[in-house]
């Protein structure tokens, strides 16, 4: 399944925050958007919220921006989209 999103960074805290339409907005903690830190971090709390493996997230385009285009893995596109509908 392919998402977009849009980083928010100097936070309080990594989490998601809302979705706006198709694109999710995350907030990390790391000051830089476009570095690898916190294309790592980013990786981490998708991960974490849809439950795959950081290996099954796979940044496709905006590496350097605070909007990304990113391509997930590991579970059907129904169970995707039934996380993305929990997050307000």
């Amino acid at each position: 399944m392919i998402i977009k999103v849009r980083v928010l960074p100097n936070s309080p805290k990594n989490e998601i925050v809302s979705r706006i339409g198709a694109v999710v907005r995350v907030q990390l903690t790391t000051k830089d958007v476009g570095s690898e830190e916190t294309n790592k971090l980013l990786k981490q709390v998708i991960a974490e919220f849809f439950g795959i493996k950081e290996k099954n997230i796979y940044i496709r385009k905006g590496h350097r921006g605070k909007e990304k285009t990113i391509e997930l893995e590991g579970k059907t596109e129904e169970e995707f989209k039934e996380l993305l509908d929990c997050i307000p």
